[in-house]
């Protein structure tokens, strides 16, 4: 059997998020920003920064895959589920969850340089350090946080535990 322990508080999140939109209003101030939401993590995050974000802002998604229904990832990276909107001349955020080898950022973001925005910057919720394979730079970033598997808040253990408020640590699985 596992628990679930709280490593970021609903408050604490909440502040760093709103910090994150400020931050980035001031950088895209008398522009507007296109955020790329990375799913099905990254909805509660984006939505959450979204409203912190003072600029004209358009979304879209994209669904990646590199986990499966395991815990780690398998550093084969699968598009599900492409964006819908030109990225040309844009101003372009992706929104993810978690960055954790760098694998998929790192393979998603070349790919989206491809498509030529006028920018295109990183916006993570959490970063995990200590498992970083492929380095990634994270241009707004809510936490760092330790080698442990994290749940809530968008982030799930085979697909549970998504709408937890705040950020747990399962411990326990193995």
């Amino acid at each position: 059997m596992y628990t679930i322990s709280t490593l970021i508080s609903e408050e604490k999140l909440v502040a760093r998020i709103k910090e994150m939109g400020a931050q980035i209003s001031r950088d895209y101030e008398g522009k507007s920003v296109h955020l790329i939401c990375i799913l099905k993590g990254g909805a509660y995050f984006m939505t959450e920064l979204s409203k912190y974000i003072t600029v004209p802002v358009t979304i879209d998604f994209m669904q990646v895959t590199s986990y499966g229904s395991g815990t780690t990832s398998s550093g084969i990276v699968k598009i599900v589920k492409d964006h819908d909107e030109p990225l040309e001349g844009r101003e372009v955020i992706v929104v993810e969850d978690i960055i954790d080898t760098g694998y998929t950022l790192s393979y998603l973001l070349e790919m989206l340089k491809d498509r030529k925005p006028a920018s295109l910057k990183l916006a993570a919720m959490l970063n995990k350090p200590d498992r970083r394979i492929r380095e990634v730079k994270i241009d707004y970033c809510g936490f760092d946080v330790p080698d442990k598997f994290v749940i809530g808040y968008g982030l799930d253990y085979d697909q549970k535990y998504r709408n937890l408020p705040y950020i747990g640590v399962v411990e326990g699985l193995d």
